[in-house]
């Protein structure tokens, strides 16, 4: 059993609890492994990997992902979102949406964030969560981050309804307590939905009660594991080139560009992932299914 499925995962549990629940469906053996950890309050996309589809979750980690979320004006969190204790409240006033606008405004394109402390990085050995209960939250620096788009409109008189569109590593909740302090009055994240992972998308999400009721439709659930790395160049192989992949060694192949490709063998599945050195393909990742 090889490949993804793309679970739409439902609040109060970790993407943990999810790999928990896949793996007994799936059944003794099968490797399982989640791309990109959902904050247990937040719902959508998690693409679940099975089997050697393990091996690409690395590559999912660098695509883009997709969010719509509420910002609530005027409280402030200890933890950025709802589940977290008020720290502060602000009423806030009747923003125009200039003034909205200007707050966001910054937020967009190549950022520098500050992770919430309540987060599952690590920091000098330990995650970041543990010790901000112990009340020894460090000082975090601001890190790089990508937000190709963040768009917004008004939900209600003190609520913001947001869509972003981000790279590896950006915080929604940090987008949010953001927009609270340029605006003056903090605010926190009081809803999240993850609408894609790269080519993970809730149009092809299932649920765990689904599979659950049925297990079998575990099987006719899962996406081809290619799906990872589904724009890079491919490379399909006659038989004596996937013999000579298969066994790790480099080949010619003069028809492709590029640095990295994905390498198929005469019967269509995914053979290898190949790299790009000097006039020659090398296998970075070899599949036997």
């Amino acid at each position: 059993m090889h490949g993804f499925v793309n679970i739409d995962k439902p609040a109060g549990i970790t993407a943990h609890d999810v790999v928990a629940r896949i793996r007994r469906l799936a059944g003794r053996g099968v490797r399982v492994g989640h791309a990109g950890t959902l904050d247990p309050a937040a719902t959508g996309v998690l693409p679940i990997a099975l089997g050697y589809a393990t091996r690409l979750i690395e590559y999912l980690a660098a695509t883009h992902k997709g969010y719509v979320g509420l910002v609530r004006l005027g409280i402030s969190t200890a933890t950025d979102d709802a589940t977290g204790a008020v720290i502060a409240t602000s009423p806030p006033p009747a923003f125009d949406d200039q003034t909205i606008e200007a707050a966001i405004a910054p937020l967009r394109g190549s950022i520098l964030q500050v992770p919430p402390i309540y987060s599952a990085l690590h920091y000098q050995g330990r995650r970041l969560y543990e010790l901000a209960r112990a009340g020894q939250a460090p000082e975090l620096a601001p890190r790089p981050v990508t937000v190709y788009r963040l768009d917004w409109e008004w939900a209600g008189r003190d609520t913001l309804r947001i869509s972003v569109e981000c790279g590896k590593g950006t915080y929604i909740r940090s987008l949010a307590r953001d927009i609270g302090v340029a605006l003056g009055c903090g605010a926190h994240l009081a809803d999240l939905r993850r609408t894609f992972v790269g080519p993970f998308t809730l149009a092809t999400a299932c649920t765990l009660d689904s599979l659950a009721a049925e297990p079998a439709r575990l099987v006719t659930a899962l996406l081809p594991p290619e799906l990872a790395v589904a724009d890079w160049p491919v490379a399909n192989l006659d038989a004596e080139t996937a013999r000579r992949v298969a066994h790790g060694m480099p080949v010619h192949l003069p028809e492709l560009s590029g640095e990295r490709a994905r390498a198929h063998g005469p019967d269509g599945a995914l053979l290898a992932l190949l790299r790009h050195e000097a006039e020659s393909w090398r296998p970075e990742k070899v599949f036997h299914g």
